[in-house]
């Protein structure tokens, strides 16, 4: 069985006072705990020097079909490669931002400080909206970024997804249901999930959103898809995940491993669950640079 790479193996680490508390806190999702850790961290406060930001683009026509985009003011010799953000919540919460908190602004402005123009979408959420919203609305952000991002400074053949959590699930929809996706091939030049589910299965079965009918799941799930899926794949975890999420990434690295398309990974040391979008741009660069790295090593295969 393929073992994910223990990140814990990079020549950077957490910071010893954040890694205790989060070993303290054991393997629990608790957002409000993570934060407080990672929220006094963050680099940079609004207002963001050198930054343009358009917020609230609509991408399609639900109320949560909004997106905004974070670009470098300062002008490139070429279009930069893009960034777009998947936030989690559960399959029935989560925002792209959240006045007061510095998340998920701290994704976009990692982004643009490595030369990066950012985008974070928010999404439909259950229980007003069922499988498969999420992978719909994440093929309708794609197909905005194509059209519109070259105004922005971003180059649409060099766009890259990062998704967490639910949101990771819903990327991996994308990838896994061709149907979703408006842009032929996917337009993506690769994708980065983490802590995802990728088989519907208890205990990360939302009735909400998965509905309660079981014979569905196996065609909610993304894993077969995923297999067929020509798009480098990052998949990563943590350390103190609960174990559905942590078993639920060795199971989709182990399955693309044994049809011989290993993907780049990494199990997160000392992270928990929200650690891994909340540490970005933070002092603790163990996500960041794994991330930076998958990202930079694709830009250099392409022709």
């Amino acid at each position: 069985m393929a073992a994910l790479m223990a990140a814990s193996c990079a020549t950077v680490q957490m910071p010893p006072d954040a890694a205790e508390k989060i070993r303290a806190m054991g393997r629990v999702v608790d957002g409000p705990a993570t934060a407080a850790i990672f929220a006094p961290r963050v680099r940079e406060r609004e207002p963001f020097a050198n930054v343009k930001i358009e917020r609230d683009a609509r991408y399609g026509p639900a109320e949560r079909n909004l997106l905004d985009v974070f670009q470098p003011t300062e002008a490139a010799a070429a279009p930069r490669p893009v960034l777009i953000f998947v936030h989690g919540g559960g399959f029935v919460a989560g925002a792209r931002r959240n006045p007061g908190s510095p998340f998920y602004d701290n994704v976009m402005l990692w982004a643009v400080r490595n030369g990066m123009v950012g985008v974070t979408m928010t999404y439909r959420i259950a229980p007003q909206n069922t499988w498969p919203a999420g992978g719909e609305d994440v093929g309708l952000a794609v197909k905005w970024v194509h059209d519109n991002i070259a105004t922005h400074g971003g180059d649409a053949k060099r766009v890259f997804i990062l998704g967490h959590s639910a949101g990771a699930a819903h990327i991996a929809d994308y990838l896994a249901k061709p149907r979703f996706q408006r842009v032929p091939g996917s337009g993506l030049a690769g994708a980065m999930v983490l802590s995802g589910a990728y088989q519907v299965a208890p205990p990360l079965v939302v009735p909400a959103y998965h509905g309660s009918d079981a014979s569905q799941y196996t065609e909610q799930s993304s894993l077969p898809g995923l297999l067929a899926s020509s798009v480098p794949l990052f998949v990563g975890s943590a350390e103190f995940d609960p174990p559905a999420f942590a078993e639920q990434s060795t199971a989709l690295v182990d399955a693309l491993c044994k049809a011989s398309r290993c993907p780049a990974s990494a199990v997160f040391a000392d992270h928990n669950h929200m650690a891994q979008p909340y540490s970005l741009h933070t002092d603790d660069r163990v996500v960041s640079e794994a991330l930076l790295k998958f990202i930079r090593d694709e830009l250099k295969a392409q022709p």
